[in-house]
């Protein structure tokens, strides 16, 4: 499981760098979802990681598979990348 220190530092990827940067003071929070998914907070985002052996696999290419996925559709465990 992810620590609550390691929440509070991580943002989603694809909102805090270069043209994709999202404005505002935090952009690219994430929730963490049933303890094996973070989920990016900005409303146009949708993109999802998954926590794969305990370890976020916070690669914007894995975060765009799983944005048109509900999250209530994400599969517990996730599948490993």
């Amino acid at each position: 499981m992810v620590s609550q220190e390691l929440l509070a530092i991580l943002r989603c990827p694809h909102c805090v760098s270069g043209a994709t940067r999202h404005l505002g003071e935090d952009p690219g929070r994430l929730l963490l979802v049933r303890d094996v998914w973070l989920v990016c907070q900005e409303v146009d985002c949708g993109r999802k990681y998954p926590i794969v052996d305990d370890i976020p696999v916070m690669l914007v290419d894995t975060g765009d598979k799983w944005v048109n996925t509900a999250v209530g559709d994400l599969p517990i465990p996730p599948p490993g990348v």
